[in-house]
C-alpha cells in the first residue's frame, strides 16, 4: 500500500476512476461526481490535487490513471474486496459488508489486512 499518510478522499476518487474505467468507457469528471455523489467543484479540486501528485492525468475532457495511480487504486480496491469478502464469510449481509468495507479499507492496518487475506485463501 501507499506508504504516505492515507487520504480517504484521495483513495475514494482513485477507486472511483478505476471502477469507471473498467466499464470500458472513458471517464469524465461528471461520471466521478455522480458515482461519488459529490459536486463538480469537489471533483475539480480533487482532480487538480491528484494530477499534481502524479496519480491522474487528463486530456481536457477525459480522466486517466497514471501507472502509479492505477497501482494505488488497485491496492485500495483489493483491500475493499478482501474486507468485504471477509465480512461476508463471517455472516455479515452483502449490503452491510459492502458499506463497512468502504469505511474499513481506509483504516485497517496492513497486518490485519494480510491476516484477513490469508484467512480467505485457506
Amino acid at each position: 500500500m501507499n506508504n504516505g499518510r492515507f487520504n480517504q478522499s484521495e483513495q475514494d476518487y482513485l477507486e472511483s476512476i478505476l471502477m469507471l474505467s473498467k466499464s470500458g468507457e472513458v471517464v469524465h469528471r461528471i461520471d466521478v461526481a455522480k458515482r461519488m455523489n459529490v459536486s463538480g467543484a469537489a471533483v475539480n479540486k480533487a482532480m487538480k490535487l491528484l494530477c499534481e501528485k502524479g496519480y491522474v492525468y487528463e486530456d481536457g475532457k477525459h480522466l486517466y490513471l497514471t501507472e502509479m495511480g492505477k497501482t494505488y487504486a488497485e491496492e485500495v480496491y483489493e483491500k475493499h474486496c478482501i474486507i468485504r469478502n471477509f465480512l461476508q464469510k463471517l455472516g455479515v449481509s452483502p449490503e452491510n459488508a459492502e458499506e463497512d468495507a468502504c469505511h474499513m479499507e481506509h483504516l485497517v492496518s496492513n497486518e490485519t489486512f494480510e491476516k484477513m487475506k490469508a484467512f480467505l485463501n485457506k
